[in-house]
């Protein structure tokens, strides 16, 4: 790797530092309890702070994270729940990541790009089962140019089924250049995200291998700083939970999130926390795995550091885990996840997976609307909203409202509206009958007034005269 790639980037990640933070910091509940009491304040947390609470161990202090952050997580987000499905484009890879299905090294893997017709074929299928969010994934490979990435999403953008459409196309692919970052944004992509996949040095070198661009820490650790440089504000980081230490991967998240706020004014907009998984050819030792009830305090943990980001818990998880997890922070899933190329168009027999077309093993393959369901059952709003994306709350702008807490006035009157779109066009008769049992126990909580008077006028819209995509 060309080191001038990196000249003039910064190392935010002090390993001396957060190792001492987690070794030194002992459980106080003076300490805890001011700093929960800030976080209801809606104030993000400093990685001292971060420290205090995964200091936390005592049974009395551990149900006060996760009351502190279910409260928080209401008052932020409401109990909406956005829902977006996972495309795969191409699973080529240059890289040699150790935990990886796609591997270069590993010649077992089936190694396909979508094609023009088959990117179609894909998308008119995730909108027949009623999708309006996906985010598009990228082998890291020559073949996955800025170009090819910003042509994937137009094409994206351009194909309608029935009544379906996807409003946002959101992105995971290789850290690009600044040049690179400006071309994809010109496609109108909504999130750039990039995993660091662990902020620990030693851990990053041993896992990605070979001269690489995977394999420069620094190239991938100011990826988003690029993204800011080439204009776009809208910004995903995530670390992949397994490799090290979960402490110390969540004070890297939070070292990270204060570092863009603190050079941009912007935050990321969401956090993605996956275990790592099964995957086709993976035979790693992993002494570091996470606990169910470290995975519950982690995800808590990092809601009430990061109370205005998006926290994305993905269908790596079961069904059982991702019920129990949902309400210390959770605000994103995917849901009818496939991740072969061209799954979306291939017949598989019940939970049946094929692992060499996979990079890694999903544990909730329930289709979209059993999802649904099992969300309005427990009081959730399934959301599809892309309203802050197309209407400017994005960036600096988006950080405004929701630090706050002032953007779920307009997250659940959306979340509603897409909701109801769902339900006419695309649900199953329970679940229709399950989200209209919903949508009226949220009227009756809202105040009567102009605004409900609104909501309740463009529902019927969507319901009588088959009007779609209003939005606030």
């Amino acid at each position: 790797m060309n080191m001038e790639l990196t000249k003039g980037f910064v190392d935010f990640i002090d390993d001396a530092k957060l190792h001492s933070l987690i070794n030194n910091t002992r459980e106080d509940p003076v300490v805890y309890r001011a700093i929960l009491k800030k976080s209801l304040s809606k104030q993000p947390l400093t990685v001292e702070e971060t420290a205090a609470l995964i200091a936390v161990q005592s049974p009395e202090g551990l149900h006060e994270i996760f009351e502190t952050a279910r409260e928080l997580k209401r008052s932020v987000y409401g109990n909406r729940i956005v829902l977006f499905a996972p495309l795969y484009i191409g699973n080529y890879c240059i890289n040699d990541c150790q935990y990886c299905g796609f591997r270069r090294s590993l010649r077992s893997t089936v190694r396909h790009s979508l094609s023009d017709q088959e990117l179609v074929n894909e998308v008119r299928s995730l909108e027949d089962e009623g999708h309006k969010r996906l985010i598009l994934v990228y082998g890291e490979h020559p073949k996955y140019t800025p170009e090819f990435i910003a042509h994937t999403v137009r094409m994206t953008y351009a194909t309608k089924s029935g009544k379906g459409e996807i409003r946002r196309v959101n992105i995971n692919a290789a850290p690009l250049d600044i040049e690179g970052y400006r071309t994809v944004k010109e496609a109108g992509i909504g999130t750039f995200q990039v995993f660091q996949e662990t902020y620990h040095k030693e851990t990053y070198a041993k896992y990605h291998p070979g001269n690489t661009q995977k394999s420069n820490y620094l190239w991938r650790l100011n990826a988003m700083d690029r993204a800011f440089e080439g204009g776009i504000d809208d910004m995903g980081i995530g670390a992949l939970f397994g490799l090290y230490d979960w402490r110390f991967e969540v004070l890297g998240l939070v070292s990270h999130a204060i570092h863009l706020q603190t050079t941009y004014g912007v935050g990321p907009h969401t956090i993605s926390f996956p275990r790592i998984q099964p995957a086709n050819g993976m035979e790693l030792d992993l002494p570091y795995r996470v606990s169910d009830q470290d995975f519950k305090k982690l995800v808590a943990i990092l809601r009430l550091a990061v109370p205005y980001t998006g926290l994305i818990m993905t269908a790596r998880e079961s069904r059982a885990i991702r019920d129990e997890v949902m309400e210390f922070g959770v605000s994103q899933i995917d849901a009818g996840t496939k991740l072969e190329i061209g799954g979306y168009n291939k017949e598989r027999k019940g939970d049946e997976q094929a692992l060499d077309e996979e990079q890694f093993q999903i544990g909730d393959t329930r289709n979209l609307d059993e999802v649904i369901r099992w969300l309005l059952t427990r009081d959730y709003i399934p959301s599809f909203c892309t309203a802050c994306y197309r209407v400017g709350r994005t960036g600096e702008h988006f950080m405004e409202f929701a630090i706050p807490g002032f953007i779920k006035r307009f997250c659940t009157r959306n979340a509603l509206l897409t909701l109801a779109e769902y339900l006419e066009d695309y649900s199953s008769d329970l679940t229709k009958e399950e989200g209209y049992k919903l949508t009226e126990r949220e009227l009756a909580k809202m105040p009567d007034g102009d605004e409900k008077e609104s909501l309740k006028e463009r529902l019927k819209k969507i319901r009588e005269q088959g009007i779609r995509d209003i939005l606030y």
